[in-house]
C-alpha cells in the first residue's frame, strides 16, 4: 500500500461520522447471538412473560430509533450554526470528535441489539440478553445527556478556538521540533542548486496540497541520487496540469506516478502538515466577528489570545529551511515552507484592518505584540517591530481625537478592562509625583 493510499484512508477515518455507527451495528447483531448462545448454555431465564419482554423491548427499540434521529439533527443543526456564526472550516473538527462518534456507535448498537432481541423473543425471555439491552438504554440516556451538553459547548467561540489552536499546537510540534537557538539565524526558502536542464511533472488533479510524504521523497532521492523539488506549498491549491515536481533532465527514470503518489492532494485544507491552517480558520473567526454584520470584537479579542500563543509557539521553534540532504550534504529534496514572516503576517494583517475602528482589538494586538517582542529571541522582534508601527500608523489614521488615539493605543490583554502591569506602573508612578 502506498503512502498516499494509507494517508487518504486514514484522512477519511478521522473525518467520517459513519464507520463508527456502521460498526456499533455489525457488533450490536454479532453480539446477540454470542449472548444469547451463553444464556442457553447456561439456562438463564427471567420470570416474566413474553408478551412483558416484548413491550418493554419494544419501547426500547423505538425509543432509540429516536433517539439516533434526535442525535443526528443536533448534530447537523450544530453544523450549520457553527459554521454560519463562525467560519465554514471548523465543519470537519464537530465530524471527528471521537467521543461523539463512539456516544453515536453505542446508540446503534444499542438500537440493533434491542431489535434482534425483540425478533427473537419466542417462548421464554433470555436473562443476560435483556440486562444487555435494559442496561445499554440506561448508558445510552446518560451518553444523550452527554452529547447534548457536548454539543452546547462546542458551539462556544472559545472552545472552538481553544480545540483549535491545541491541534495548532500539536502540528507545530510535529513540523518543527527543534527549539530556536539565540545564536541561530532566521531560515529562508532554500532556493535548489543549479544542476542543467530541468524536467517539470504536472499534477493530474485538482485541489489543495494536503500533505506529502518528506522520508518518502528524500529516500527517493537518494536512491536515485537525484534532486526533487517539490513544487506547491502545503495548503497551495493546484489545477490538472500545473507543475508539481521539478527533476533534473538526466533523471527520466524517475517514476512520474511515484512522485505523485507522495503528495496529498484533497478538496480542503486539513492540520496534518499545514501549521498555518489552523492561524487561518482562527483569523477567519475573527475577521467575521469583526463584520460589520456581527460586530462582535470581544470573539476577536479571544482569537487573538489564541493567535498569541500560536506565535508565542512558533517564535521559539527552528522553522523549516526547505531542504533535505544527506550525510554528505548533498541537497536531495527542495520544497516550499512558511517562515516566520509569512505566520506573523497571517495572524496580524487582516485583524489589524477589520477591527481598525475597535479601540478592544487595537489594544489587544498592541499588547500581544509588545508581548512577543519582550519574550521572543532577538531575531524574532524585527517583523514584530515592523507590525507595531504598521498598527500604530493604523491607529493615528483611524482615530482622529488624540484621546482617543492614546485609549486605543495602550496595551491590554483584556481589550478593555485589564491594562498591562507596565502601564499601571507608569500610571502609578506618575500619581505619585502628582501628589
Amino acid at each position: 500500500m502506498s503512502w498516499l493510499t494509507r494517508y487518504r484512508t486514514r484522512l477519511y477515518f478521522r473525518y467520517s461520522m459513519w464507520i463508527f455507527p456502521a460498526m456499533g451495528i455489525l457488533v450490536g447483531w454479532g453480539s446477540l447471538a454470542v449472548v444469547m448462545q451463553i444464556d442457553r448454555a447456561m439456562g438463564w431465564q427471567m420470570n416474566i412473560g413474553v408478551d412483558t419482554a416484548r413491550l418493554v423491548i419494544g419501547t426500547v427499540t423505538g425509543s432509540m430509533f429516536t433517539l439516533v434521529v434526535v442525535i443526528s439533527s443536533a448534530l447537523l443543526v450544530a453544523v450549520q450554526l457553527a459554521s454560519a456564526q463562525l467560519t465554514p472550516r471548523i465543519i470537519s473538527i464537530l465530524y471527528r470528535n471521537k467521543v461523539r462518534k463512539l456516544a453515536v456507535a453505542v446508540f446503534a448498537f444499542t438500537f440493533t441489539f434491542s431489535l434482534s432481541l425483540l425478533v427473537r423473543l419466542e417462548t421464554t425471555v433470555p436473562l443476560l440478553t435483556s440486562y444487555v439491552a435494559a442496561y445499554s438504554f440506561l448508558l445510552n440516556l446518560i451518553l444523550f445527556i452527554y452529547f447534548i451538553d457536548s454539543i452546547g459547548k462546542t458551539l462556544r467561540p472559545s472552545t472552538i478556538m481553544g480545540d483549535i489552536a491545541n491541534d495548532g499546537r500539536r502540528v507545530i510540534a510535529s513540523v518543527y521540533p527543534l527549539p530556536l537557538s539565540e545564536d541561530e539565524s532566521t531560515p529562508t526558502l532554500a532556493a535548489p542548486p543549479s544542476t542543467g536542464a530541468r524536467l517539470t511533472i504536472p499534477s493530474t488533479e485538482d485541489g489543495v496540497v494536503l500533505a506529502f510524504d518528506l522520508k518518502g521523497l528524500v529516500t527517493i532521492a537518494e536512491r536515485s541520487r537525484s534532486l526533487i523539488e517539490l513544487l506547491p506549498q502545503v495548503g497551495d491549491f493546484i489545477a490538472a496540469g500545473d507543475p508539481l515536481f521539478r527533476i533534473d533532465e538526466s533523471d527520466r527514470e524517475l517514476s512520474p506516478e511515484t512522485l505523485r503518489d507522495s503528495v496529498a492532494i484533497g478538496r480542503e485544507r486539513t492540520l496534518d502538515q499545514d501549521p498555518m491552517f489552523a492561524l487561518r480558520v482562527i483569523v477567519d473567526i475573527a475577521s467575521k466577528a469583526l463584520s460589520p454584520a456581527v460586530n462582535d470584537p470581544t470573539t476577536a479579542v479571544i482569537a487573538i489570545d489564541q493567535l498569541h500563543q500560536l506565535l508565542r509557539d512558533i517564535g521559539r521553534r527552528q522553522l523549516d529551511d526547505g531542504m533535505e540532504t544527506n550525510s554528505d550534504g548533498r541537497v536531495l529534496l527542495v520544497f516550499r515552507t512558511p517562515n516566520w514572516e509569512d505566520f506573523v503576517s497571517l495572524a496580524v494583517t487582516e485583524i489589524r484592518q477589520y477591527g481598525a475602528t475597535s479601540i478592544q482589538v487595537t489594544r489587544r494586538l498592541l499588547a500581544m505584540l509588545e508581548n512577543l517582542i519582550e519574550t521572543l529571541p532577538e531575531i524574532r522582534r524585527p517583523v514584530l517591530q515592523e507590525e507595531l508601527t504598521l498598527l500604530s500608523g493604523t491607529i493615528k489614521r483611524t482615530f482622529v481625537d488624540p484621546e482617543e488615539q492614546d485609549r486605543a493605543s495602550i496595551a491590554d490583554l483584556q481589550g478593555v478592562g485589564g491594562r498591562s502591569p507596565v502601564i499601571r506602573n507608569v500610571e502609578r508612578f506618575a500619581l505619585k509625583d502628582v501628589r
